[in-house]
């Protein structure tokens, strides 16, 4: 009864005329998602490869003591990001005391020493979360590393094993990385590079902000007529064209990237882009993706049309259709089961933001 009174809520966004905004309420109800399944081990989908006997009776939490909940490692890392992103921006939420024990508990050195141990302590674990998880973990360590708050330093310092972890793997994998996942599931790496990239620039790691841009570069640049028209694959949640020209917002000037984006979309492209993806059941968790998909397309359209220049016809264009996409997608995501409310709220809330 009470989903259906949320989904009921929710449902205005569809008739909306105007891009909603994250108020206090949508925050609550959108918060009880990862509050709800951060600490709920089972199901579990760990990826964890089984070298022995012994490794076989590891549980969720025996391997990943901080982020073992949400049905999955990286699901877990974005929901505590949108946790934090909330007691951040919203210290006044009902909720916000529920959320700094959440965050307590999960951020204690001891437990995210042993997330970063995990990398080396068992074998075949290098490409663990690559690089899906790795660019959510940097998303959050980004979030408590720009602000300025006492809890917020004592859990960045805690993080800082993990995020080291990941950043000398990152930066040992991607001189190796030949081609480009061009994906609309986890593996995709314009999207995973876009968090990389916001990361460096927020800690000030030139190096590692000129390694990615030399690499979308080599990747991307020289795409032209992108087939978006081929989009989007059953259980996607990105939209590789868009992820790709997200990226490259940030790494091109504005009069280099315009003309960029002018090759990279045809007109049959930009037209499918635009339709609303069809959602069949949001009780399969792999169809239900699509609803992210809705979520991805929002933020994407929101950066590239703030990175045009007025004059230019995709602007306007893009915000507008950023607007159909989250009021399509917000009452969706409060009438599936838990394999899209174990992360679709958090997408929600990167997609809501300015």
């Amino acid at each position: 009864m009470k989903k259906c009174l949320i989904a009921l809520i929710f449902s205005s966004f569809i008739y909306a005329q105007e891009s909603p905004k994250l108020t206090d309420e949508m925050a609550v109800k959108l918060s009880e998602k990862p509050l709800h399944c951060i600490n709920q081990e089972y199901p579990n989908k760990t990826a964890h490869i089984i070298n022995n006997e012994k490794e076989a009776v590891l549980g969720p939490k025996d391997l990943h003591p901080s982020f073992y909940g949400c049905f999955d490692w990286h699901s877990s890392v974005h929901g505590h990001w949108m946790l934090v992103r909330l007691l951040k921006t919203k210290p006044d939420l009902s909720v916000a005391k529920n959320i700094e024990s959440i965050l307590d508990h999960s951020f204690t050195k001891e437990n995210l020493q042993a997330e970063a141990d995990y990398f080396t302590k068992y074998q075949l674990t290098t490409t663990f979360e690559r690089t899906y998880g790795w660019a959510w973990l940097l998303k959050l360590d980004e979030e408590l590393m720009t602000w300025n708050h006492p809890k917020a330093k004592l859990w960045h310092e805690n993080l800082k094993s993990l995020t080291d972890k990941i950043l000398t793997s990152w930066k040992t994998y991607l001189p190796k990385q030949t081609y480009p996942n061009r994906t609309g599931v986890h593996p995709n790496t314009a999207f995973a590079m876009v968090f990389a990239l916001d990361w460096a620039r927020a800690k000030g790691d030139k190096d590692f902000e000129n390694q990615l841009i030399e690499k979308a570069k080599y990747f991307y640049l020289n795409n032209i007529k992108t087939p978006a028209y081929l989009e989007p694959d059953g259980s996607d949640f990105f939209s590789p064209s868009l992820e790709i020209a997200d990226l490259m917002r940030r790494v091109l000037p504005q009069k280099e990237f315009e003309k960029w984006l002018d090759n990279f979309y045809e007109k049959r492209s930009l037209e499918n882009i635009e339709k609303i993806p069809v959602v069949s059941d949001l009780s399969d968790y792999q169809t239900v993706h699509l609803v992210g998909l809705s979520f991805t397309k929002a933020w994407c359209m929101k950066g590239i049309a703030k990175s045009l220049p007025d004059t230019h016809p995709l602007k306007k264009r893009f915000l507008k259709t950023a607007t159909i996409f989250l009021n399509n997608g917000l009452p969706l995501l409060f009438q599936g089961n838990y394999g899209g409310d174990h992360w679709l709220a958090s997408f929600a809330v990167y997609a809501l933001e300015d």
